[in-house]
């Protein structure tokens, strides 16, 4: 069977992140009481929909942790071993700039991330928001995670200066940015989805610590254009 191009596979998963979106949203609205699995000891007391949604997030949370290329981009699976394609010897001056400038551009967005989190935590704790409006805001931002891979990225542009998605700093910060605003409600359903999400950061940084030439063009072959595979950008190179 032919291979399906990553970009088409990432623009499925896009439209169904939005029907997914959509979906919790119609919840919200409709059947508010489906939130209740958002309180402490909730959890296991009786099925709804939102227990669905749990599965696929932990689910997609998981690949990420294993080295499995199929239907997942480079960008995602780089740190793993099994993707290096060794590439030019690191001189020691660039190679240490490079690791330099990406933890500085690292910091600058966990900070703004950070400080982010804090106002829609205040606006939690203030009364504003209820436990449900942090959970539409993972939602959102379930969708707006595909936007930054397939669209604009404002991280990118604004921040990282990378080329594109596979040579992303940051590409499976994705979940942990997404979970943020859940680190506010204590209850299984929150805790274990933020608590992986802190599990698959974790083992991202961890090997780019020890692994920085896995994150980088020049001394990781299957990063540069022209053995790229994936195509998210939408252009191909020849």
């Amino acid at each position: 069977m032919p291979k399906i191009p990553m970009r088409k596979v990432y623009m499925v998963r896009f439209i169904g992140r939005i029907l997914i979106m959509a979906a919790v949203f119609l919840l919200f609205f409709f059947a508010p009481e489906c939130f209740s699995v958002l309180e402490p000891g909730q959890f296991f007391s009786s099925f709804n929909p939102l227990h669905l949604l749990w599965l696929v997030w932990i689910v997609h949370m998981a690949q990420q942790l294993l080295p499995a290329r199929k239907y997942m981009a480079l960008g995602s699976q780089k740190h793993q071993r099994r993707f290096f394609q060794q590439g030019d010897k690191p001189e020691a001056a660039p190679f240490r700039a490079f690791i330099k400038r990406s933890n500085h551009s690292a910091a600058k967005i966990l900070v703004v991330w950070i400080l982010f989190t804090l106002v829609i935590g205040a606006l939690y704790f203030l009364g504003w928001l209820n436990q449900a409006s942090l959970l539409l805001f993972c939602a959102v931002f379930y969708v707006c995670d595909l936007i930054c891979v397939l669209f604009w990225c404002p991280f990118r542009v604004l921040f990282m200066k990378n080329r594109c998605c596979t040579t992303c700093r940051i590409f499976n910060w994705d979940h942990f940015m997404m979970f943020s605003p859940l680190v506010f409600i204590p209850g299984f359903y929150t805790y274990s989805l933020f608590g992986l999400s802190l599990v698959v950061l974790l083992v991202w940084e961890l090997c780019f610590y020890f692994h920085p030439e896995r994150f980088w063009e020049r001394t990781n072959r299957s990063l540069r254009c022209s053995t790229c595979t994936d195509h998210l950008c939408g252009k191909k190179f020849e």
